[in-house]
């Protein structure tokens, strides 16, 4: 019983963390990532009609909206070069956009006052590139190459370019901290050359809760070459993976469910050979088979649901007191969270339970089988 409940608890303990890990990376994500996304089904940029954008801006709960051109450049500061990603969105969305409570350095704004266009840089960027906020005489240098043709000579005519000063540092997460930089629209259209075409389109919403019914409301209105991802499909990849090694870990501590209830079916067998005399005595007494099996399948169902029980109390305990107080933390300082995230779903408290029902009508169906093989008349 004991070994069950052991089992049982790290196994609740073992999933809420996976749960937690996926909830704060969306967590984390959400403040750089839009709550829905519209982007082509093939290739890499569309044109957005003026109806689909005027459409999409006065729909009820769409709080604010944006084209973005998005694209990898070659960034230039002082003598330092780096291939980095740019983003070109509206400078309006950054007021509906969480982009600016993560600004740690300097001011979130892409336009100063005197009307000249800004950037805001990842934490990343800022130390590989060694920016100075404070330096006014040299701007981060944006190359992008155009269409070449034959005939070519000068290298200027090979690659646009666009300067910009920092206005401020943003700090999210390192993937985005390492490889972004935020600009206006006009100046992301005009280094790409991408004209009116744009890479996607972004939304934030009134409620991000809902954001599975404006999906659903949004869809119709884009016709066949465009599609729209919420939060949880513009990582798909990443989360897919979370959920194949939380899937993988399930079948693993179960697989250990299933080794300590070993125990139980060792038991009940021994049992079935020691009670040999009383199982004979009882068929004399006019006992079905059906009842002797049954005894032995309650005796084993009543050793492991109560260990899986005490297990699961135990693991529903121990994931709600780190839930709500984080008893056990981090230890790294620079830790973007103090204590491991976790979260319980009721979905695993069945999955778990579902389990540990199989295993014991497993282990419990052979040490009853054996129980009604016996001889009445040579044990009496």
């Amino acid at each position: 019983m004991i070994g069950v409940a052991v089992g049982t608890m790290a196994l609740i303990v073992v999933l809420s963390v996976f749960n937690g890990l996926e909830g704060f990376l969306l967590n984390l994500y959400r403040g750089f990532d839009p709550d829905l996304k519209v982007v082509p089904i093939e290739g890499k940029t569309f044109e957005p009609s003026d109806s689909l954008l005027y459409e999409l801006r006065n729909m009820e709960g769409v709080l604010a909206l944006t084209e973005v051109v998005e694209e990898n450049v070659l960034v230039e500061y002082r003598k330092t070069r780096l291939v980095l990603r740019v983003k070109g969105i509206e400078p309006s969305f950054l007021e509906a956009s969480p982009l600016a409570d993560n600004v740690v350095q300097g001011k979130a704004k892409l336009i100063a006052d005197d009307g000249k266009p800004l950037a805001i840089v990842g934490r990343g960027v800022q130390y590989f590139l060694s920016l100075s906020m404070d330096d006014p005489f040299n701007p981060i240098q944006l190359f992008f190459p155009k269409n070449l043709r034959p005939g070519i000579l000068s290298p200027g005519d090979a690659y646009t370019r666009v300067a910009l000063f920092p206005a401020g540092v943003f700090a999210i997460e390192k993937e985005f901290d390492d490889n972004y930089i935020i600009l206006p629209l006009d100046q992301a259209a005009r280094l790409t050359n991408y004209g009116n075409r744009r890479t996607s389109l972004e939304i934030r919403l009134e409620n991000p809760s809902e954001f599975s019914k404006w999906q659903s409301a949004i869809e119709p209105k884009l016709g066949s070459n465009l599609k729209v991802l919420n939060s949880k499909q513009q990582h798909d990849g990443l989360l897919k993976a979370l959920k194949l090694e939380k899937l993988f870990v399930f079948f693993t501590f179960s697989f250990i469910l299933l080794l300590a209830s070993f125990n139980i079916f060792f038991s009940l067998s021994l049992l079935a050979i020691e009670k040999k005399k009383d199982i004979a005595m009882l068929f004399a007494m006019g006992a079905q088979t059906n009842l002797v099996r049954k005894i032995f399948l309650y005796e084993g169902a009543l050793i492991a649901l109560s260990g899986a029980l005490i297990g699961l109390v135990l693991g529903v305990a121990i994931t709600l007191i780190q839930q709500h107080f984080g008893i056990v933390r981090m230890g790294a300082e620079a830790s973007i969270i103090d204590a491991y995230p976790v979260k319980l779903r009721a979905s695993d408290l069945v999955y778990v339970t579902a389990s540990i029902i199989a295993i014991t009508l497993l282990i419990s169906f052979r040490p009853s089988y054996l129980a009604t093989k016996v001889d009445t008349g040579r044990e009496l």
